[in-house]
């Protein structure tokens, strides 16, 4: 049995850079295969990152949202003492909200065909309610907390 999700907080990197805590979170998949190249200590990232902390200030995972035309392919890093505890769907509803504060239509997200484990990331952004496309792309519609919480007519 899995321990249960602990307290989080979600904090914005103004400036994120490459450090051993984003290192750790995508282990063992590593940067590239995302796409991220091969960064060094210090390397200054692009797009938009938050960090996710327990509330007794250990990093749990990161969370990276990359809006271009209307849509943003979002990722989640998971530190591994976290995963399984709900720290990844949490985080994931989180870039949902920011997507939703910039007006976008779609979140979505492609596995590498490299990530070590694709069929699981996979089935994991499936039970967080992407839809697959032919084109190997995850998707999500954006919904705003007013069209969630709207009373029905």
């Amino acid at each position: 049995m899995t321990e249960g999700r602990p307290e989080l907080t979600w904090t914005e990197e103004p400036t994120p850079l490459w450090d051993a805590d984003k290192a750790a979170a995508f282990s063992p998949a590593g940067p590239t295969v995302h796409g991220l190249g091969t960064p060094a200590e210090g390397d200054a990232l692009g797009d938009a990152w938050w960090r996710v902390e327990t509330t007794t200030g250990e990093i749990a995972g990161f969370g990276r949202l990359d809006d271009t035309w209307g849509d943003a392919e979002v990722l989640v890093a998971v530190v591994p003492a976290f995963r399984g505890r709900g720290v990844g769907a949490w985080a994931m509803d989180r870039l949902g909200e920011e997507a939703a504060a910039r007006s976008l239509n779609y979140v979505y997200n492609v596995v590498p065909v490299g990530h070590p484990d694709r069929e699981a990331v996979a089935s994991w952004l499936g039970h967080q309610g992407f839809d697959a496309r032919d084109t190997g792309e995850l998707r999500r519609r954006v919904t705003t907390r007013a069209a969630t919480t709207a009373p029905s007519q």
